[in-house]
């Protein structure tokens, strides 16, 4: 930021030395701690009010882009975007496309009634479960 070198910081300290003494230079050193600490704190206040100024500039150009496009047709404004001329529809030829989708578009609106079902079958009966119950007999019946 500032390109200072060793030397020169040196020179700095040996002059603050003088100048203060050591016996006030603890003193001097945390006042300007404190004052750089200030500095930067007000620095980091500013920076972060022009980011929030620049935040809502961009969220009030968004919301009249959003307004601007609410008031007019999107999928026409989406049309013009794609195909402004028209000639990739009709290179393509769609419409056959677009009567297949509006005919099955129609079919699913149709409404049908689905017999019920039968209830469900018992479930088979494991090899073990054979055993255990008996099975009625043609012989006991007659």
């Amino acid at each position: 930021m500032f390109d200072i070198g060793w030397q020169e910081l040196f020179i700095v300290a040996v002059l603050a030395l003088i100048v203060v003494g050591p016996k006030d230079l603890p003193r001097a050193l945390r006042t300007i701690m404190g004052l750089v600490r200030k500095a930067r704190l007000m620095a980091r206040d500013f920076q972060d009010g022009l980011d929030e100024v620049v935040r809502e500039a961009d969220l009030d150009d968004m919301k009249s882009k959003l307004e601007g496009l609410s008031q007019g047709d999107i999928s026409k404004s989406i049309q013009e975007t794609i195909d402004p001329t028209g000639g990739l529809a009709s290179d393509l030829n769609m419409t056959e496309i677009q009567n297949d989708l509006d005919s099955m578009g129609n079919e699913g609106n149709e409404t049908t009634e689905v017999a019920p079902t039968e209830a469900p079958a018992a479930p088979a009966r494991s090899v073990g479960e054979e055993a255990k119950t008996p099975q009625p007999s043609a012989d006991k019946e007659a």
